[in-house]
This record gives structure tokens, sequence and C-alpha cells, in this order.
């Protein structure tokens, strides 16, 4: 066989190994990419996103899209040739496999804690959206979960209301925990609690609820906390066993309907949408803005992950204004597609005014973001 035949041969065969290679052998990385736009005044699968009852709406136009990533699973196997696609790729990001699903994180507990984090953020945007318009709501401090095998099992249980903790009433779930810690492991702590049972009565009854038990429990040690320095036995940190949170009662049923999504990340476009459609006139005056961030209680607008993503499906989407909390600014301006005006917020009261100004087209005075 000549020796350029021999050789081209060789090189020919040793290409195959390698593209075989970069096809079957996998690498620890996972890839993020744009995921779908939702526009939370329209509809999803046939039905609107926003379902409110028991309170006057109004038509609403345009659009206020949230925004998602699409990851790949946590049993997806990437490839080598995957990756570097990745990587090259204008629209998408490889990243470490545990950057996504730490410490083994199955894609099933994943899955999990993103639903509950997507629940949260629809309770907080109608909070949020609510008091924005100065229509009050009820809170109330309850036991939001129980630990297996503590000292609240089977004495406290999740939905119970909790009004006072050694006799100091409590306005807030953090209340509860600085009042626990003020024991030493091994004291008894007093918890003043209405029942879940009647408060749900009384909250199909219209009424607040009232009256409380008092329940004795013994704190015990906290576990070792290997992300604090600080704490590594957790002996001097009393805990019972239980995860506090705030329980809402709304004056009219505000529904959030729309599967398949997860996270945080949502709540600001969500309390817009609510803003919009129970207030009269149009908030976005019939264009095409988009955005994302949590938000609390409050009002205050958090920041997310994956924003270049975001900002890439949005403007494919369609949107030509993009709604960036203060956090994200820095990242979105410096990698920001042609096309699309990025508008800072930290508060849902300055999303709303700057959707009036996009409204009324006066958006040369639109706070902006800047790189760096």
């Amino acid at each position: 066989m000549p020796r350029r035949t021999a050789t081209m041969l060789a090189s020919t065969l040793i290409l195959i190994a390698l593209l075989c290679a970069g096809v079957l052998i996998p690498v620890p990385y996972s890839e993020m990419s744009p995921g779908p736009t939702v526009n939370t005044l329209g509809d999803a699968r046939g039905e609107p996103v926003l379902h409110i009852t028991g309170h006057k709406t109004y038509p609403t136009s345009g659009n206020l899209n949230m925004t998602t990533v699409r990851v790949t699973g946590a049993d997806y196997d990437m490839n080598i040739v995957e990756a570097v696609y990745g990587w090259l790729a204008h629209d998408s990001v490889v990243v470490p496999h545990d950057t996504l699903y730490p410490d083994g994180k199955t894609e099933e507990q994943s899955t999990q804690e993103n639903a509950e984090e997507f629940s949260q953020s629809q309770e907080s945007a109608k909070v949020a959206a609510l008091k924005e318009l100065k229509i009050p709501v009820t809170s109330r401090v309850v036991v939001s979960t129980v630990v297996k095998d503590s000292a609240a099992e089977g004495v406290l249980h999740a939905g119970d209301v909790i009004k006072a903790v050694d006799g100091t009433a409590v306005g807030k779930p953090e209340d509860v925990a600085k009042l626990v810690t003020k024991h030493r492991p091994g004291q008894d702590v007093v918890f003043s609690v209405i029942p879940v049972k009647a408060a749900v009565a009384a909250e199909k009854a219209g009424k607040e609820p009232k009256g409380s038990r008092d329940v004795t429990l013994t704190t015990r040690k906290a576990p070792a906390d290997p992300a604090d320095p600080a704490d590594p036995s957790g002996e001097d940190r009393a805990i019972v066993g239980i995860q506090a949170g705030t329980d809402h009662t709304f004056p009219f049923d505000v529904d959030i309907k729309l599967a398949d999504v997860g996270g945080p990340s949502a709540g600001l476009m969500f309390s817009l949408g609510i803003v919009d459609k129970l207030t009269p006139g149009q908030l976005t005056g019939g264009k095409f803005i988009a955005g994302t961030g949590t938000i609390d209680d409050s009002g205050k607008v958090g920041p997310i992950g994956g924003i270049a993503l975001k900002l890439v499906g949005a403007r494919d989407a369609g949107a030509r204004y993009f709604l960036t909390p203060d956090d994200n600014c820095s990242a979105a301006a410096s990698d920001t597609p042609s096309g699309l005006t990025l508008v800072r917020v930290k508060t849902l009261d300055d999303a709303k005014k700057s959707l009036d100004k996009i409204s009324a087209g006066d958006t040369a005075g639109l706070p902006s973001c800047s790189a760096g």
C-alpha cells in the first residue's frame, strides 16, 4: 500500500475513533438554554394564567411575559461533542453538572424544590400585588413543616397558627426561630397555637381564627451545620423541629395556573399581571414587555439565575423591553440582545411606574442598566 494512502487511511481511522469517543464518552456537564416565555395576561393550554373571581377585573392588552431557562435532566449524559457545541453556541451555557444538581440531587428532588419555590412565589406575588393596590391581606405565622422524630412531631402540625412563643407575640416566621434559640438545648419552650382544624374551620366561615392553647416542648441540640464554621456542632443552638412560614387569607380568589414551570423567578411578572387585571386601563399600553425577578410580600424584587438566557428567550419571543432586577443589571447589560431595552427595577412599584412610562411613550426617563 502506498505510504500516502496508508497515512490517509490511518488519519481517517483516528478521526472516526475520536468522533466515536466524542459521542460515546460522557462528561460531567449540563446545558442551560432559553426556555419558553409565557404572557401572564394571556392563556396557557387553553385557560387563563391569572384567574380572578370575586372582584371586578378589567380588560388588558399587550404582553407581560415571564421568562424561563431550560436545563438538561440530572440523568442526562452529555458527551464531548455536545459540550463543545454548547460552549461555542451563543444561546446556551454549559456548566458543571454539580452546579445544577449538587450533592447527587436527583431530578425528582430538584423538580420538587422548584415546585415549592414556584408555589411560594405565587403567594408572594399575590400578596405584593394586593398590597400595591391597598387591598387588605390577612397574614398569619403558621407551622410550615414538622421534622420527623423531632420534639414537635405529634404535638404541632403543619397549618397550626403560631400566636406566641413564651408569651411573646410573633409577627414573622423568623420571630419563632429567634425566640426558640434564646433557650439552651434541653430547656422548655411554650408555643401558643391555634390548631389547624380550628384555623381551617374559621377560614371557611369567613372569620379570623381566635383562641389558642399552650403547648410545651423540650428543645433539643441542633445538628451540625457544615456551612457555618462558627457552629461546627450545633451544641449551642436549640431547636424544636419545625419550620415556620406565613399563611395568607385573601379577600377574593386569585388563581395562577401554569404547568411545567418551577422556581421563584416569575414572581414580579405575576404581580404585574394581577395589578393590570385589577385596575382600569392597560398597564402595557399594548407593548410587548418581558421580565424576571423574585418578589417578596413587601414587593421587593430579587435577583435570579440565567439572566443572559432569559434575555435571549424574551427577544426571540418578540419582547421590546425587559424588566431586570437591579442585582442582575450589570450582567444583563454586558450582553444585551439587539432590539431589547433593559429596564432596571428594585420594587414592584418601580416596575409599575416604568410600565406607565412605556405605555405613555416616555421611554427617555426609564431607569437603565449599565455594565461593569
